[in-house]
């Protein structure tokens, strides 16, 4: 059984008093109205992306202890201190070019930023120097605030404006739980073909409508992956995750490194293990399977599939550098050294230090988020030993 990743965790609210985005529902039933029923993709691009509505077009970012769900970032800035030793050995590796960009997908709210350009002014303060941190984020207006945390904890002067991609950039791409939030298909297969769950519109509410595929990729993806659904089987498809690849890889040199709740496609598509999908919506920390309540309101999120990601990166140009858990990528990049060093801090208090380890606790445990998969991909990447924290795996 699948243990909820990404410590979304009780207490439990009033979800009913959340309601939904009611122009953005209104929208959606207009164009099914208008058009037929719609992919589940283009539903969930309207529900995550719309620019009235969209669940990551408000304001104010989502993950946090007082928003719908807790990432690796904001568990405890450990995090990004054990991602800032990978960024300063691609930066090494690489030659100390200068510009070195660190690009970061899903910005959010800069936690992950901070905390990464912490560690480096700690021990590669050469690096910290120089570097130029660029936010991708969907939503514009968050980049103000991003820039005034940055300022706030003395990292004011790193920040940049995003390259778009410039392919003669050297930089260090990172991207954290931002695949499984990509549109995705979902399908369904009955008696011996498959079939696309729509989205239709009936009587006020917005039903699960079957039909044939909407395009023949569908079945293409999971032939190229030797991927054969069971009878009733339900499962997602994530187109989007190519272009999203392509999109990223524009660099230089460097690295591309993708940290995401995921499986290789024969475990993704397991027909005992995950015969119902892996679709799920998340609201107040607290996870269910209706993507259809508080529409603008609510995450969804799918598993990524391992297999298409690697195979992206590879047609997109880039050399795999290595795929691993979360947890070993943690410990090889020395989170044990990381820890000893804040209990060893005068300044540290007891209840710091008892927070921190919890903290990293959970970011290891291999029934949580330790089994996220870390995905690393470089573009001009020298030949010699692995990535800081890929080594831990590939040595035992």
């Amino acid at each position: 059984m699948d243990v909820t990743p990404g410590l979304r965790r009780d207490p439990l609210p009033d979800l009913d008093a959340v309601g939904e985005d009611a122009g953005l529902v209104a929208r959606i039933k207009d164009e099914i109205a208008e058009r037929g029923p719609m992919t589940f993709a283009r539903f969930m691009d309207l529900a995550l992306y719309d620019p009235d509505g969209g669940y990551y077009r408000a304001e104010a970012a989502r993950p946090g202890r007082e928003g719908d769900f807790l990432t690796a970032p904001e568990a405890h800035p450990i995090f990004g201190a054990a991602l800032s030793r990978a960024v300063s050995d691609a930066w090494d590796r690489l030659g100390r070019p200068v510009p070195f960009v660190l690009r970061e997908f899903g910005a959010g709210t800069g936690t992950l930023a901070a905390a990464i350009l912490d560690g480096l002014t700690t021990e590669r303060p050469d690096l910290a120097s120089v570097i130029r941190y660029e936010p991708i984020e969907v939503e514009p207006r968050r980049l103000e605030a991003i820039a005034a945390r940055l300022e706030a904890v003395g990292h004011g002067a790193r920040l940049a404006v995003p390259a778009s991609g410039d392919p003669s950039t050297d930089a260090f791409v990172l991207a954290n739980e931002v695949l499984d939030a990509l549109p995705t298909h979902r399908v369904v297969f009955r008696a011996g073909r498959l079939r696309e769950v729509m989205v239709g519109s009936l009587d006020g509410e917005l039903p699960d409508v079957e039909a044939d595929p909407s395009t023949p990729a569908l079945e293409r993806r999971l032939a190229d992956e030797g991927v054969t659904l069971a009878d009733g089987q339900r499962a997602e498809i994530c187109l989007a995750v190519d272009g999203w690849i392509a999109a990223a890889a524009g660099l230089g040199r460097g690295v591309l490194l993708l940290i995401d709740y995921g499986y290789p496609a024969i475990e993704l598509y397991d027909p005992v293990r995950r015969r119902d999908g892996t679709l799920r919506a998340y609201l107040r920390h607290r996870v269910h399977d209706d993507p259809y309540l508080h529409v603008g309101r609510q995450d969804l999120t799918a598993h990524v599939d391992i297999t298409a990601v690697e195979r992206a990166a590879e047609e997109a140009g880039l050399t795999h550098l290595g795929t691993t858990t979360q947890a070993e990528f943690l410990v090889g990049l020395g989170t044990e050294d990381l820890l000893h060093a804040i209990q060893a801090d005068p300044a540290t208090t007891m209840e710091d230090y008892l927070a921190v380890r919890s903290a990293l606790v959970r970011l290891l445990d291999p029934s949580a988020m330790g089994r996220f998969r870390v995905m690393a991909f470089g573009r001009g990447w020298p030949d010699g030993p692995p990535l800081a924290g890929l080594g831990y795996h590939l040595a035992r």
